[in-house]
């Protein structure tokens, strides 16, 4: 008898396989003496949309809204149908025993599978693989320490909880919007508040009135030092700055103040996903979705990193005595890193990591014992690699240890102050390379009435700055302050905005589009609050872990969806399209708008119904421009196909060179040139020169 082993990825089954001795390969599945691996491919699994329910929602009507079916029902994806029939048919064999469940050790992971074995009525025994790495040793001992699938039940039913509730109120809200507007309109039950947390900075940063401030510095010695009233160094009144910078000229300062004190900083925990996302974002300026695809590659193919969708920073007691392993496997690439902890026997200093009550499906993020091959890796995994092992490494070095010195001086009646440190033991630091204070050691030693005559006093004007707007790790500490989505969901939501034309990225930061800012004004206002989505995603952790009641957090959900669907019936607010042309559809005379295409831009009607579209721009091919690397527009001239760079205005002319025919323009030309009753092989060569023959 064989165990059935259901793997989420294509990639994923076939390590699994390769680990388990399976050697068999099939198209769909590979089979072994003892198991046969199989793999979805993300979902084949999906709620109904409302057509399958009844065919009148085919059309989007206000009077159909809301749609609350009794019972949510699931189907196959159209497109991975061939993928669910083969893993259908492997379920019904009779030497099959059980299921081994091996999506992702997550929610997400978790509901792919137990929906695949619903939709197959599946009633032999299921077990679970609970992994955080892919590692060969992590997935033999993971096979050897199967859990009851049972004991995941909870987090199965959190899962369909969030999805469900993502179906109620994202689909009914957006279809409201959509029809009373006459626009394309997609609101939901995290992407909105979190547009509304873009929007309302950028309503700060329109409002921001700046005003001008003047500061004074000077040196006193070899110290630098700056005008200070009660902790406020900036002087909002111009006639005070003149007459404090004239009280200080030729005068001579007095030491009346010093204040030492002995400080020190923790080592920083490991990453979760969320605080990895915005490292990345500030140092490398990569996206929360371009991070996570990385780290995944990283986990995944080249088996470095452990499980990388985690909210957890901390790592458990039993991990401990892997620690030595991990570093041997990074000590080759982290010689100077790594060999004053391994000295000191891979003790780890910061004992506050260690701590089982903060772990919660998963641990941080950290290194595996998988040996790294660097030169394998593409600069943008070995940035994501290199911040992930540092902030592992630090964990092994001692606090960083430093002094900080505060003074005040008195002249003419004013109160300078100053400051400065000094490293008493880089800690740390070492490791990860921390910007530090610049050190001045004439204030080390500085005491108490000692004097300096003042000199270069400088007296500089400035002006107040608006906020900035928000980059990527800004909203994303937000949406993790608010428990906007999870650690895995918060890039797809910002890819979502952003596909949804409602916010767009300009030199790093997100912008309000004006379709953006017209959205939230449409929308209800418990729909933007960040706390009744925080207060659903705390419902949603309650019932993952065995606390919670899913009945009645979806009856909630759905009493809100009526009321939002009401709300948006009943409202008078004012909309218009922001990207309606003055052109006319030729088909029933409504107004053209233009849309962002993949190729370039298009026009299309703005009545849904007429479905109306042309290009405006030419399209875009896949050939680059040889100066900006941007692609390049086909146009069709008098001499036939160019291509042409809109930014550079450089030229080419198409090549005129026969492509290479493609499989299935092989196969017509063999059919044309070979009569069913002549045998001239079976290549394409053959069938032309038997041809060429007869003529």
């Amino acid at each position: 008898m064989k165990s059935l082993v259901l793997a989420e990825k294509p990639s994923v089954g076939r390590e699994l396989a390769r680990v388990l001795g399976c050697t068999e390969n099939k198209k769909r599945y590979i089979e072994g003496p003892r198991y046969i691996v199989t793999w979805a491919l993300g979902h084949l699994i999906e709620l109904k949309m409302p057509e399958d329910y009844h065919p009148k929602y085919k059309e989007w009507r206000m009077e159909d809204l809301p749609i609350l079916p009794d019972k949510m029902e699931i189907k196959t994806i159209r497109q991975t149908y061939p993928q669910y029939k083969a893993i259908e048919q492997l379920g019904k064999r009779s030497d099959i025993k059980d299921c081994i469940i091996a999506t992702d050790a997550g929610r997400e992971g978790e509901l792919v599978a137990r929906w695949i074995l619903e939709k197959m009525r599946w009633k032999k025994p299921v077990k679970r693989l609970w992994i955080s790495s892919q590692t060969d040793k992590a997935i033999k001992d993971g096979f050897k320490q199967l859990k009851p699938a049972k004991q995941y039940d909870n987090l199965y039913r959190s899962a369909v909880c969030r999805s469900e509730a993502d179906w109620l109120i994202g689909l009914n809200v957006s279809r409201a919007l959509t029809v009373k507007y006459n626009d394309p309109l997609s609101a939901g039950r995290v992407q909105t508040p979190t547009l509304a947390m873009v929007l309302e900075r950028e309503r700060e940063i329109q409002s921001f009135v700046p005003k001008k401030y003047w500061t004074i510095e000077a040196l006193a010695g070899k110290l630098e030092v700056s005008y200070d009233h009660n902790g406020e160094k900036r002087i909002f009144d111009e006639q005070k700055a003149n007459a404090i910078h004239a009280a200080l000229s030729g005068q001579t300062a007095v030491v009346t103040q010093v204040i030492r004190k002995q400080k020190q900083e923790q080592q920083p925990l490991p990453y979760d996903l969320t605080e990895l996302q915005r490292d990345a974002n500030h140092r490398f300026g990569f996206t929360a979705k371009k991070t996570l695809n990385v780290l995944q590659n990283l986990y995944e193919q080249h088996k470095l990193v452990t499980y990388p969708r985690t909210d957890s920073k901390y790592l458990t007691k039993d991990m401990e005595n892997t620690m030595y392993d991990r570093l041997l496997a990074v000590k080759d690439a982290y010689k100077e890193e790594v060999q004053p902890v391994l000295s000191r026997k891979g003790n780890i200093l910061a004992k506050r990591v260690i701590n089982d009550a903060k772990v919660t499906d998963h641990h941080a993020i950290i290194p595996t014992d998988e040996r790294p091959a660097l030169p394998d890796l593409s600069a943008d995994e070995r940035k994501i690699y290199d911040l992930i092992v540092k902030r592992f490494l630090a964990l092994f070095y001692p606090v960083y240890e430093y002094e900080t010195v505060q003074f005040k001086l008195q002249a003419g009646g004013k109160t300078l102050a100053g400051r400065t440190m000094a490293v008493k033991n880089a800690g740390f630091t070492a490791v990860l390379h921390h910007e530090q204070e610049r050190e001045n050691t004439a204030l080390l030693s500085i005491k108490e009435g000692k004097t300096f005559k003042l000199e270069q006093i400088r007296l500089s004007q400035h002006l107040t700055e608006a906020p900035k707007r928000y980059s990527e790790a800004d909203i994303l500490s937000r949406m993790e302050k608010y428990g906007l989505g999870t650690p895995a969901t918060r890039a797809d939501i910002i890819e979502r905005l952003v596909s949804s034309e409602t916010i767009s990225r300009e030199s790093g930061r997100l912008v309000p589009t004006p379709k953006g800012k017209q959205l939230i004004d449409l929308v209800n206002d418990e729909l933007k609050s960040p706390e009744l989505t925080a207060k659903w995603e705390e419902q949603l952790e309650a019932i993952a872990r065995g606390k919670g009641n899913p009945k009645q957090f979806l009856e909630t959900i759905r009493r809100e969806t009526v009321r939002l669907v009401r709300e948006i019936r009943t409202s008078d607010k004012k909309y218009r399209a922001h990207n309606l042309t003055g052109t006319k559809c030729p088909e029933c005379g409504s107004l053209m708008k233009e849309v962002n295409g993949k190729d370039g831009k298009k026009l299309v009607c703005s009545n849904r119904e007429c479905r109306f579209t042309k290009r405006k721009s030419p399209k875009l091919s896949n050939r680059r421009c040889p100066t900006c690397h941007k692609k390049m527009e086909i146009h069709h001239g008098k001499s036939g196909v160019y291509f042409q760079c809109r930014h550079c205005n450089i030229v080419q002319k198409a090549d005129e060179k026969k492509k290479t025919l493609s499989k299935h323009e092989e196969k017509k030309l063999l059919q044309k040139y070979t009569k069913k009753e002549e045998s001239f092989g079976n290549s394409l060569a053959e069938a032309l020169k038997a041809a060429l023959e007869k003529e």
